[in-house]
């Protein structure tokens, strides 16, 4: 079967910069920038998940993924948790299908990822929370939940010391499948969390999965929040998507929801001042 074409074209734009939201035109001077980096998150597949066509899904977005990574190449992806639907015996079954992803991705496990941390680790070859750098860049990711799928903040302890350890760097990254911030229904509300972060200036956005109706931005203590809808499951918005986000050498971001054929909600970020 023929391919889908991606479009290329939006009719709107929103750019974002310290907080502020407002309306744009035109972004096209943003595709005259040189690109530092490129990835992809997408999260809440939910593979194994009673009445749903799980398997479409994994094979619908890790085509429409290679397809965008043939035409422009991802620097990494990141699958931000429910990966499974509370079921171990998907597991492998899950990776086996995100594996056909033709560029280095990473995971982090949500709450319907009721694995125990040995066997996360033995499968994905990943703790529940590590640290990578990718073109100078650092890529934190946090476990918030646990076996029984509560809802947890991130392990603070750790996110303490890898802010720390990375305090010198350009920009971090952070991938935390539930929001730590109580904006959505199922989210929650870390103070520890909020405190420490906003000591950070050079957070330079924090990704969360989780809510699948969610596919927007939001915003606290200059930090940008980016949600990015869902590529599984049966609720959420009337579509199954993914987020692109390109961060350019002066330190301006675009990022915009695919759902999976066309872009939505296409945002540029900003330097915030340090």
């Amino acid at each position: 079967m023929k391919r889908r074409h991606f479009i290329q074209n939006i009719s709107l734009a929103v750019f974002l910069a310290n907080g502020k939201t407002l309306l744009a035109s035109d972004l096209s001077e943003f595709g005259k920038k040189k690109l530092a980096l490129r990835f992809v998150v997408a999260s809440d597949g939910h593979y194994g998940q009673p009445k749903t066509t799980y398997r479409d899904f994994f094979s619908t977005a890790v085509s429409h993924i290679n397809d965008v990574h043939e035409q422009k190449k991802f620097d990494f992806g990141v699958i931000n948790g429910d990966i499974i639907h509370d079921d171990v015996t998907f597991l492998d079954d899950a990776k086996r299908a995100l594996d056909k992803l033709n560029f280095q991705y990473y995971v982090t496990k949500g709450n319907h990822d009721i694995a125990s941390p040995e066997l996360w680790e033995y499968t994905w070859k990943m703790p529940l929370n590590f640290d990578v750098v990718v073109k100078k860049n650092v890529l934190l990711f946090g476990n918030t939940s646990n076996e029984k799928g509560e809802y947890l903040p991130p392990d603070m302890p750790w996110l303490t010391a890898k802010l720390k350890e990375h305090k010198n760097a350009e920009n971090i990254f952070l991938f935390l499948h539930i929001p730590p911030i109580k904006w959505t229904a199922n989210a929650i509300n870390s103070t520890a969390f909020q405190e420490l972060v906003k000591q950070h200036k050079n957070i330079k956005a924090v990704f969360h999965g989780h809510e699948h109706d969610q596919d927007s931005v939001k915003w606290q203590d200059g930090i940008p929040y980016l949600f990015d809808s869902h590529f599984g499951g049966n609720w959420g918005t009337n579509y199954k998507g993914y987020r692109i986000v390109e961060l350019c050498k002066d330190g301006s971001m675009l990022t915009y929801i695919m759902n999976p054929t066309e872009k939505m909600n296409e945002l540029e970020i900003a330097q915030k001042s340090k």
